[in-house]
């Protein structure tokens, strides 16, 4: 059995796994002395909240934050989302969103910079800040894991509001373009910043979202795979995987110093999509929170929405954005190995 290596003690994957899983205080050894985060809004802690400043937001109301935080905390979730989940397991405090402290906060255990866009300039910005001169940023991310995203899933959506990417469009050039995009960030990082550890996330299975379940219904049932969802749509998912996959191998080429772990969160949603019973969820393709129809997505999430029942029972949160209990299931599938390419463990 493989296992990590992490002073002063040596734990088997298995062992660290069951910790985690019966006991969510313990965590990993502390590997990492930070965490530094980029992607969407399905890792946003707080970043869109503070960007729009004092314009109304559901994602500062109730039911938002309504299982572990018991309120708001402009997280786009029920609770906690992936990046509190990585915090936790390497035994680091929670992350903090960048721009509520943009102008003085010294970061000591990283920062998540997700949100919609602007990212790697907030990242410099604040790199230029905090670690001045040539020399320091060299040596800036050396210690730290860099965790990229999700990244893809606005320009997928622009891409579906634009009627495009439906069956029979050629979006390869698409796919491509946005995985390039990735890897040029990662290179950056690399070589400008020092960064030495990388986690880098395929996409969720797309056809199983349930706001895209009603907005590109289909009448055709050939459309649809035997758990409900999309078929067309997962097989884009696919598609982006394998082609970021391949990119990482081809870097890991580049930069053999370098740990690029591919984090297969496509795979892991699948378990829960394909078993649910198992993992104490009832249907896994309707929103917690929205309204009424099929998949739950009659109106928003916001304050005068549905919420249908213990989050914990839904692997979506509200159309689009998992619940906290999906994205704990999917952080114990990525750091027990059995997601991660090569193991998360292997080598810390």
């Amino acid at each position: 059995m493989s296992s990590f290596k992490c002073e002063p003690q040596t734990f088997s994957v298995a062992i660290v796994l069951i910790m985690l899983l019966l006991n969510p205080r313990e965590g990993l050894c502390s590997c990492y002395k930070h965490i530094f985060s980029f992607g969407d809004s399905t890792m946003d802690t707080g970043n869109f909240v503070h960007l729009i400043g004092k314009a109304k937001s559901k994602y500062t109301e109730p039911p938002y934050g309504m299982t572990f935080f018991k309120h708001a905390t402009g997280r786009v979730s029920d609770g906690r989302v992936l990046i509190d989940f990585y915090a936790q397991a390497l035994k680091l405090p929670r992350i903090p969103p960048y721009l509520p402290n943009k102008d003085s906060g010294e970061f000591p255990n990283g920062a998540n910079f997700a949100v919609v866009g602007v990212q790697m300039d907030w990242f410099e910005e604040m790199a230029q800040r905090i670690a001045p001169g040539d020399g320091a940023k060299q040596h800036f991310l050396r210690n730290s894991l860099v965790v990229m995203g999700q990244i893809s899933g606005n320009d997928y959506e622009s891409l579906f509001n634009a009627g495009r990417g439906r069956p029979g469009d050629d979006i390869e050039e698409i796919i491509i373009d946005i995985v390039i995009y990735i890897t040029h960030f990662i290179e950056e990082l690399i070589l400008d910043y020092g960064a030495t550890t990388f986690l880098v996330p395929g996409i969720f299975p797309m056809g199983c979202y349930p706001s895209y379940l009603s907005r590109l219904h289909s009448d055709n049932p050939k459309d649809y795979d035997k758990q409900g969802c999309l078929r067309w749509l997962n097989e884009l998912s696919q598609k982006h995987n394998q082609q970021l996959h391949g990119e990482l191998s081809r870097l890991r080429g580049f930069y053999p110093g370098v740990k690029l772990i591919y984090a297969d969160y496509y795979g892991v949603a699948m378990e829960f999509i394909e078993n649910p019973s198992r993992f104490g969820i009832g249907d896994p393709l309707v929103a917690c929170c929205g309204g009424d129809g099929r998949y739950h997505t009659g109106m928003e999430c916001n304050s005068t929405a549905k919420v249908w029942g213990d989050p914990s029972n839904f692997t979506n949160w509200d159309g689009m954005h998992l619940t906290e209990k999906a994205y704990s299931i999917i952080a114990q599938g990525v750091l027990n190995g059995s997601f991660a390419d090569p193991p998360f463990m292997q080598g810390c």
